[in-house]
């Protein structure tokens, strides 16, 4: 998926990396405060927003297994998408006073509040998955949002070399997630023949579904030939519309990774294309940055984690649902692309 410009010598994944490499050349990361505890007696405290789909599902199990490896016990409250219950339960972490808090934002504008009063709390706070705005926390283990959304938005493009109308199912409740879709349309801008003629905005408090949303777009407009997915949820409830509605001309892209994503990806329905991200080792990461701080080490500032562009002859075997562990992806001949 290179993409070389003659004039700068430089890939694509070179400018969309840009912003990454800025932000790790910075991560010199202030000398931890050593605790006077072994790792296997240190507390950690976890705040999630969900823990009940494949991401999560990964995610947990990366905390879990570092902190059984590298010491400690873990705490987790999941907040089940309500940024008020998350923002109290961060609240009660800090009022436990524990060795380091870990926190996946449901929101990161909504729970920065929270966040920062953790950190002036003298806890120190690992973050995962997102940024918090305002919030200087120890370290941050995410991936390349806008990265991946326009990685997505190029495979459609070039897929319709250069010319058609898509579809554009977005994810603004997160903030960090939204940055996907300004990704999506700083490709987009390059490419004047595509053209959208159909747009939703999910909403995590609404009724209407992805599934339900994709319906009404195909009903609104027979001239569709790709819809470009903030999510994997999305583009999943995206293949089952088309498939119901006998539209087999339309392809869809995704964003996440995991196993019933590729499954879909595989069995050759109209969901075709998405990021892989390293769910696992960006959860694995973060706890590992505590332990070096809490050791007195200095830790990244940031750390952007691998994601890989799959399709579906890349999944021939078996469906790997450890891809995102430290070296399997390498084992299945994947390469990064962010």
């Amino acid at each position: 998926m290179q993409n070389n410009d003659a004039m700068s010598g430089l890939s694509r994944r070179d400018v969309l990396g840009a912003g990454a490499a800025v932000a790790l050349a910075a991560t010199l990361g202030k000398p931890g405060l050593a605790v006077a505890k072994s790792p296997k007696d240190l507390n950690f405290s976890l705040s999630v927003p969900f823990t009940g789909q494949d991401s999560f599902r990964h995610i947990i199990a990366g905390y879990k297994d570092a902190v059984a490896k590298l010491g400690g016990t873990l705490t987790i409250a999941d907040s089940n998408w309500d940024v008020k219950k998350q923002t109290d339960q961060i609240a009660s972490f800090v009022a436990s006073k524990p060795d380091a808090l870990f926190v996946l934002p449901a929101d990161p504008a909504a729970v920065s509040k929270a966040v920062v009063a953790a950190t002036e709390a003298g806890i120190p706070t690992f973050l995962c998955d997102s940024y918090v705005p305002g919030a200087t926390v120890n370290s941050i283990s995410m991936h390349n949002n806008f990265g991946m959304g326009a990685a997505t938005a190029e495979y459609i493009c070039k897929r319709l070399n250069g010319k058609g109308r898509i579809a554009i199912v977005n994810l603004p409740s997160n903030e960090a997630w939204d940055v996907r879709s300004h990704g999506m349309r700083f490709v987009l801008a390059r490419y004047p023949d595509i053209k959208v003629v159909a747009e939703w905005a999910f909403s995590l408090t609404g009724s209407v579904t992805p599934r339900q949303a994709v319906d009404n777009m195909l009903t609104a407009h027979q001239d569709i030939d790709a819809i470009w997915n903030a999510w994997d949820g999305a583009a999943i409830g995206a293949a089952l519309a088309i498939r119901a509605a006998g539209r087999e001309n339309i392809f869809v892209t995704g964003i996440d990774g995991g196993k019933q994503a590729f499954e879909y990806i595989k069995s050759g329905t109209a969901f075709c294309y998405t990021i892989a991200q390293s769910f696992y080792e960006e959860a694995y990461l973060s706890v590992y940055c505590a332990h070096e701080v809490l050791a007195g080490r200095p830790a990244p500032r940031i750390i952007v984690n691998a994601a890989y562009g799959v399709t579906k002859e890349m999944l021939s075997g078996d469906i790997p649902d450890d891809y995102d562990q430290p070296g399997v992806a390498a084992k299945l001949g994947w390469q990064r692309i962010l």
